[in-house]
């Protein structure tokens, strides 16, 4: 009679994990990923903005010319190898 009942609980207790694992851990697992996905993009400053243009028409945003370096970094040497 006890191993039955010992079967009839280690059944019982892995069937319970196995419908967890399938319906209820995926549910778990998006929710938390949706959680980190908006953290994420309040923290680095995105909004979610609709196109202005139509369906099927293409937008090229270009970005702006920056001539903030510096441009007299140094010489070019040209070298050659040296074979001994």
């Amino acid at each position: 009679m006890g191993l039955i009942k010992t079967l009839a609980i280690i059944l019982i207790v892995y069937y319970i994990f196995k419908f967890i694992g399938k319906y209820i851990l995926p549910l778990f697992i998006k929710r938390v990923v949706n959680n980190v996905e908006k953290k994420y993009k309040e923290q680095q400053g995105f909004t979610e903005t609709k196109s202005e243009g139509e369906v099927g028409e293409t937008v090229i945003d270009k970005k702006p010319n920056r001539n903030e370096g510096n441009k007299n970094v140094g010489d070019y040497v040209d070298y050659e190898e040296i074979n001994d």
